[in-house]
């Protein structure tokens, strides 16, 4: 396989799944605006070749298919599969050889490799300036890293196979950052790099951190993947690119010999800066706020060095590939961590981490004379607990019953949960608790809400298939439009304040009961614009469940409480946009307009098709 980025690239090349980009192209904006239009049309991957402002090139859209990115791990990934199958206990393939004879030899030939060579000498210094600044959003801060590989060493077990890479932000001009000196790191706390940083600041000292940019891809995908107790990213990374990692040390930072880029600095205790805004991938700005700040040490660059890139947004995008690169390559590890959960699909239309949808076993009901979710609520406490599917705000779980079911088809799942749920009974609400940092929907950074739509027996209602005449031409909410089976869309007025919000939908739930019951249409979405909301699925899941807070944002139609419980007989969800929401990203047009040079014919990407 791979030893770096280039020889991938080539690779790419020979084989139809590149192209080369020989014009002049402007790291502000240009190169984000080409990416996402080649990315769009299913295209190439790109290799820019004369960026602006910078003597190196940059490649992107890499993952941009998930052919192509099967297409690039073609020689490792069975290999890799099968180490991942003993994952509950990933060293067993290491001290069990030959019981696990070929997961064993997989992990063993990948664990990483230190090196005499090191791409850390002064003939290979370069300045933060000298890379390409590439700024994907207009309102962003400046320019980030979109595809870092930042490590960093517990302090408490310094080496290598008690380190943590990562995939997290990293922001390299603009805000109060000065350049070439400082830079910032975005993460959170109870990720590997903050437990790090945790056990740093109770020692006194700075934390060093060393970001690597490009090398093999098998890199990039290693640095986000999920991985068990005792199996090292490194390892993984390893397995993936079919070579050992390569690494030496370098003023006591870690230097990956593999990489095309690597930036060394230290993060001191209490020190911040303001990071962002960032245009990211739940489709909005994630706005301004203190993250820690890396002093910076020194900056590498390897001969020829190739900067890879991506551009996150609303999805899909091509961090989508990466979602279903570990989720076939984790298999069935969610069966593993919770016994009796079959399938959970972070749904990627909604920005993955709003929307979950699960299926679990519901083995209590054969000892009860009704069938109703039981074990299912066990079970979706576990997934709201587990990893990063405790960053979900909607769960919507069930089981099979006699029919088989499966998440990603998507419509079919939610018209089977909302034809069983009873809405007096199965909607748990989850207040004053963690949600995503980049999502804005909630009370405060990190702070929001959660609910269970939990169901499981009989069918009880036939779900309507137009919009009952009980829900047109209600005053001030007008525009209704069939979303799915059993869901409409309501065009409400400008959100002002929760206390008007109250006040309007209490009227919008009386005018609903004066019209009597509407059985069919368990679920009403308020919406700035109900057309746009209901015109494709993407736009339901991604204003609904990006929009909202299910504490402040879910009403219902003859809501009550029932020992503490939440009743209704039809939820409403109020997804207009709020006030203290971050703006939704929009492209330049000036800049899309000016790249619409690079697709004419005789220009570099003049012969694809559909762009």
């Amino acid at each position: 396989m791979y030893r770096s980025l280039e020889e991938c690239l080539g690779d790419l090349e020979r084989h139809g799944h590149l192209v080369r980009v020989r014009e002049e192209v402007d790291p502000y904006l240009e190169m984000a605006a080409i990416h996402r239009r080649v990315y769009d049309a299913s295209g190439p991957a790109l290799l820019f070749e004369n960026v602006k402002g910078s003597k190196f090139r940059a490649a992107s859209n890499l993952f941009g298919t998930i052919d192509r990115s099967r297409f690039i791990f073609r020689s490792t990934w069975e290999a890799v599969q099968k180490v991942m199958t003993v994952r509950n206990d990933p060293m067993k393939a290491l001290k069990s050889p030959l019981q696990n004879m070929g997961a064993g030899l997989t992990a063993w030939k990948a664990l990483p490799q230190q090196t005499q060579s090191n791409l850390a000498t002064p003939a290979n210094e370069v300045r933060i300036s000298d890379l390409p600044l590439i700024q994907s959003w207009p309102m962003d801060g400046g320019a980030f890293v979109t595809l870092p590989q930042v490590y960093s060493e517990d302090p408490d077990k310094p080496g290598i196979m008690s380190s943590n890479l990562g995939m997290y932000r990293v922001q390299l001009s603009g805000n109060d950052y000065e350049l070439n000196k400082e830079i910032g790191v975005h993460y959170q706390i109870h990720r590997g790099i903050g437990i790090h940083q945790t056990k740093a600041n109770k020692r006194g000292v700075p934390l060093k951190v060393s970001c690597f940019v490009g090398g093999p891809p098998a890199h990039s995908l290693a640095a986000v993947m999920p991985l068990p107790e005792g199996l090292s990213e490194m390892t993984v990374a390893g397995m993936l690119a079919g070579n050992r990692f390569r690494y030496s040390y370098s003023d006591g930072f870690c230097i990956s010999n593999d990489a095309d880029f690597v930036i060394t600095g230290e993060i001191y205790p209490g020190e911040t800066k303001p990071e962002g805004p960032f245009g990211d991938h739940l489709g909005y700005y994630s706005l301004t706020h203190p993250f820690p700040v890396m002093r910076v040490n020194k900056v590498y660059a390897k001969p020829g060095a190739i900067w890879p890139f991506t551009i996150v947004g609303r999805p899909p995008q091509e961090d989508t590939s990466f979602g279903q690169l570990i989720h076939e390559l984790t298999g069935d590890a969610i069966r593993q961590d919770i016994p009796g959960v079959q399938e959970v699909h972070a749904v990627d239309a909604a920005g993955v981490h709003p929307l979950l949808f699960a299926i679990g076993s519901e083995r209590y009901t054969p000892y009860s004379a009704e069938k109703r979710p039981a074990e299912l609520l066990t079970l979706a406490n576990r997934i709201l607990g587990t990893g990063q599917l405790s960053l979900a705000k909607y769960l919507f779980i069930t089981a099979e019953d006699g029919q088989p079911l499966d998440t990603h088809r998507e419509e079919e799942f939610l018209s089977y949960i909302l034809e069983r749920i009873d809405l007096r009974r199965d909607i748990h609400f989850q207040t004053n608790t963690t949600i995503d940092t980049l999502d804005y929907s909630g009370t405060g950074l990190n702070s929001g809400s959660k609910v269970v739509f939990a169901a499981y027996g009989d069918k009880l209602r036939e779900l309507c298939r137009e919009v009952p005449a009980e829900l047109q031409g209600l005053r001030g909410f007008e525009g209704a439009k069939l979303v799915l089976p059993g869901v409409v869309a309501l065009k409400g007025p400008a959100f002002t304040s929760y206390d008007e919000a109250q006040r309007e939908i209490a009227d919008l739930c009386a005018a609903i009961r004066d019209r009597g019951p509407i059985s069919s249409c368990p679920m009403i979405v308020i919406a700035d614009n109900s057309e746009f909301l209901s015109a494709t699925l993407a736009n339901f899941l991604w204003v609904t469940f990006t929009r909202s807070n299910p504490s402040h944002d879910i009403y219902g139609v003859n809501s009550a409480y029932e020992f503490k419980h939440w009743a209704c007989d039809n939820v409403i969800i109020d997804a207009r946009a709020k006030p203290h929401q971050a703006p939704p990203l929009v492209a330049d047009p000036a800049i899309e307009r000016q790249v619409d040079r690079l697709f004419v014919q005789g220009a570099s990407l003049g012969g694809l098709k559909n762009l």
